[in-house]
């Protein structure tokens, strides 16, 4: 292995050790840094003291080129600017080329969520007779309830559940705890699978487990499992959505704004550490002001009697 090689070697224990950062954020940043690696070996630079901001213009041209959008750009620049932060601080490099790099604006998407219609057809669809129905059933209401990510939906374990208090405890990113409420959906869907269909399923596998949600064979299920009852589940509803497991996660935030809820407290529950995260569910809600007052007002439009 070349010491570019190792670097990156060092960088994933980095990550790994003393971040506890997750699956994706490893998975993204060791491929962003591969990809400058091929653009460095491309432009026959073999040093990583070797980059400076001329180098670096080159390589966003490059990227344009390749049409990325901009938030993959900033994602690949941000990557990039915290990986030679780590060679600084290990004395691998001098400078941070990447560090006074301006961050490329995000284009403001709007985030798909769900119509209440559209869930109520979703919960109807599950065989609350069998095991995969009784949790396929726990996974939807919970998802929908909490807010939470696919990956600490597949994380929870027995001990995480509080059902005097109808609370979870989930651990997020960077390994942060915090504690959610549900309702009585959620709860009865969970007691139901809890109490019945997971048992079933535990006796399919040889090895025990305390994961909450498991795959038809008694194992722990993953979120590429996750989304495939989410699929399976739109096809069997005939619904016309995509409903990727960051759907439930929209459409949960954008429910509860338009109920009222502050935007600090869904802040709260969401996990995130920064407000303007979350502010991107408030144009939906502000969208939806603008129609409400634009049928209710009596002078907010020029209606012909």
């Amino acid at each position: 292995m070349n010491k570019n090689g190792l670097l990156l070697q060092k960088f994933q224990e980095y990550l790994q050790i003393e971040k506890n950062a997750s699956s994706y954020t490893f998975t993204y940043y060791t491929k962003d840094i591969e990809n400058f690696y091929q653009f460095l070996t491309s432009e026959s630079i073999d040093s990583l003291n070797e980059v400076n901001h001329q180098v670096v213009r080159v390589y966003l041209t490059t990227l344009y080129d390749q049409k990325l959008s901009r938030r993959s750009v900033s994602r690949k620049i941000s990557s990039l600017r915290s990986f030679y932060r780590f060679l600084e601080r290990e004395e691998e490099v001098t400078t941070n080329p990447f560090l006074r790099l301006a961050l490329p604006k995000a284009e403001k998407t709007i985030p798909d969520f769900l119509y209440e219609q559209e869930l109520e057809k979703l919960f109807t669809i599950n065989d609350l007779t069998t095991p995969l129905g009784q949790r396929n059933q726990a996974i939807l209401e919970l998802m929908y309830a909490t807010g939470i990510r696919v990956s600490e939906c597949t994380n929870l374990t027995e001990d995480s559940i509080d059902f005097n208090l109808q609370t979870i405890l989930v651990i997020g990113k960077g390994r942060k705890e915090r504690y959610l409420p549900f309702g009585s959906f959620a709860e009865r869907a969970l007691r139901n699978y809890m109490e019945d269909g997971r048992q079933q399923l535990v006796n399919k596998s040889k090895a025990s487990t305390d994961v909450i949600f498991l795959n038809a064979k008694g194992n722990p299920i993953t979120p590429r499992g996750v989304r495939l009852i989410l699929n399976n589940l739109v096809k069997d509803a005939a619904l016309t959505v995509n409903l990727h497991p960051h759907t439930l996660r929209h459409t949960f935030a954008t429910h509860m704004l338009n109920a009222g809820a502050d935007l600090r407290s869904v802040q709260e529950l969401l996990g995130h550490e920064h407000l303007s995260s979350t502010q991107i569910y408030t144009h939906v809600t502000k969208d939806r002001l603008r129609h409400v007052y634009m049928d209710s007002h009596p002078r907010a439009n020029n209606r012909n009697n």
